[in-house]
């Protein structure tokens, strides 16, 4: 009897504690990267990156970003979303490094279940200079890998191919890295 009282309570405060998420959520900066239970259908979805990955999304506030279009330029697309405090803590970084070089364009895809205007909103109160599109999350893009955590960003080469993979929060600095390790940074720009 004591064992069933103790399980009901225990599920009682797990169930209570799933119901505090905001939609824009203020995350905690301690937080660490959500990884998602392998077991679960939808991470199972995609476990590969394609080498030349294909992406075209709708964005918030633009037209459709198509990956393929921004061939010749390095390209970050970071998987993020706005309960995550390591994405949140990258996104200034990110948005400095796609407006300080020519050479490297930075796209944003929200993993997340939100409505285009919560996102704007969010948005509001921590913009970035990059592209931000909202990813079906029961549908991610099919030439992605399902998240393994958040965040998750790619390191798209001018031809097109992955040159690298971080997951885990990433800066500026070992993305300029990672570019000028495969010889083809554009200096000074």
């Amino acid at each position: 009897m004591k064992y069933r009282a103790m399980l009901y309570g225990a599920f009682f405060l797990l169930a209570l504690a799933a119901c505090k998420r905001d939609a824009v959520a203020t995350p905690v900066a301690a937080t660490p990267p959500v990884v998602p239970d392998a077991t679960a259908p939808d991470a199972a979805s995609n476990q590969a990156t394609a080498e030349i990955p294909v992406l075209k999304v709708g964005t918030v506030d633009g037209p459709a970003y198509e990956l393929a279009a921004h061939r010749g330029k390095w390209v970050v697309v970071n998987f993020w979303a706005t309960w995550c405090a390591p994405c949140i803590k990258e996104m200034p970084e990110l948005s400095a490094l796609d407006k300080q070089r020519d050479d490297i364009e930075v796209v944003g895809l929200a993993y997340e279940e939100i409505e285009p205007q919560a996102m704007r909103e969010f948005l509001k109160a921590r913009p970035v200079g990059y592209p931000i599109a909202i990813l079906d999350v029961y549908d991610p893009p099919k030439d992605f890998a399902t998240p393994r955590g958040l965040p998750m960003t790619y390191l798209i080469a001018p031809e097109g191919k992955v040159a690298k993979q971080f997951l885990g929060p990433v800066t500026a600095k070992e993305i300029e890295a990672a570019v000028a390790s495969a010889g083809t940074a554009k200096a000074g720009t």
